[in-house]
């Protein structure tokens, strides 16, 4: 591995070890021991996540979904954090969190039924410790506080047993900061000390407000006012994302209680497939952002330093291309829902009416189609 140098931080107050001409720095706040292999495994996410978003665009536009929304420049923030996750951890996203999913294990195809409409709401959460994905914005913070609560009350925190010790990690962007719904859930973890973890995407874009009409102070500060502390990461260096959202989980883990990580990086695709940014970004913007692409930075950093050849890429890029076949003649295939399956994945234990509901409508079905 190449030696470090000081970190000479872009921003004030952020968190940056990867810079985007592919530099590797320190932060003594956030020291990272890490391997090239293992840097290489990110990277490996990384061009595998972007693949994933690409084929689900094309998809739309062909009518294949009915929406897909776009993670497009945000991938290190959401692989750092993933993969900062240990197995028995409970993740809360949003709608496009698409890398924290492939974290955790979800197939991809899964994701693409519940954007076609073919699986009724998505996955089971206990499968992956991954929540739904939350439509409602910022309702899944709240629900995170709430699994947080669950955790201390099970005893399931501060043991020191690796184990048993469990964090709660809570999705949300710049939008959602400004609803009534994650203010609340801050509310609840400061008061309850709970082991959650907020990580803000501030990818700068509430649809088309900019984050600047919605705090006049940088969000990460506004942790403060709560009682709990706040970080400020690059949001586009995915070792930073990384390191800082280890940290947070391992003190929310050891009863050290919440934290807000505002990961600071940039929207590159429309808010979703429905959405024109043309009407209110300017193109210059997005041209400066492309500098710092997050894929681009960890793949200068393995060609110069980790002395990485053609051979390494070309193998990613050739099971990028096997994932993308993948999805295109999966997502076709999905088949459509049954229509008694609008009763599954409601109860853990289905109550006796229901069942009794299901029962009946199952045979009307049966009937009229008869």
């Amino acid at each position: 591995m190449s030696e470090h140098v000081h970190a000479v931080h872009p921003e004030p107050d952020m968190v940056q070890l990867l810079t985007p001409e592919g530099q590797r720095v320190d932060n003594p706040d956030y020291p990272l021991d890490i391997s090239d292999d293992e840097i290489a495994g990110f990277y490996r996410d990384l061009v595998l996540v972007r693949r994933i978003d690409t084929e689900a665009i094309a998809l739309q536009r062909q009518g294949e979904l009915g929406l897909w929304a776009s993670l497009l420049g945000q991938e290190a923030a959401q692989i750092g954090a993933g993969r900062a996750l240990r197995q028995h951890d409970m993740a809360f996203p949003t709608y496009r969190e698409h890398g924290v999913a492939w974290c955790r294990n979800v197939d991809p195809l899964t994701l693409l039924g519940l954007f076609r409409g073919t699986n009724l709401g998505g996955f089971d959460p206990r499968e992956h410790n991954f929540n739904l994905y939350t439509i409602v914005i910022g309702a899944q913070t709240l629900h995170a506080a709430g699994y947080a609560m669950g955790v201390i009350r099970d005893g399931a925190v501060g043991t020191g047993d690796p184990t048993r010790d469990t964090a709660v990690l809570a999705f949300f962007g710049d939008g959602a900061s400004s609803q009534g719904d994650v203010n609340e859930s801050f509310v609840w973890a400061a008061a309850g000390n709970l082991p959650v973890v907020f990580f803000c995407q501030n990818n700068q874009w509430a649809i088309s407000e900019p984050v600047e009409r919605q705090s006049r102070v940088p969000l990460y500060r506004r942790a403060s006012g709560f009682g709990f502390p706040g970080v400020r990461v690059d949001g586009n260096d995915v070792l930073a994302s990384y390191a800082v959202t280890r940290r947070a989980l391992d003190d929310a883990r050891n009863a050290q209680g919440p934290t807000l990580i505002e990961a600071y990086t940039y929207r590159m695709n429309p808010h979703t497939t429905n959405d024109d940014p043309r009407r209110y970004q300017l193109g210059s913007e997005r041209e400066t952002w492309k500098l710092k692409d997050p894929i681009e930075r960890v793949r200068a950093y393995l060609t110069r330093e980790a002395k990485l050849g053609p051979d390494f890429f070309d193998d990613v890029e050739q099971e990028a291309r096997k994932l993308a076949e993948h999805i295109r003649s999966g997502c076709r295939e999905l088949p459509d829902p049954t229509p008694e399956s609008v009763f599954d994945d409601v109860y853990v234990t289905m109550p006796d009416e229901l069942r009794e509901q299901r029962t009946d409508f199952t045979e009307f079905v049966a009937e009229v189609s008869a």
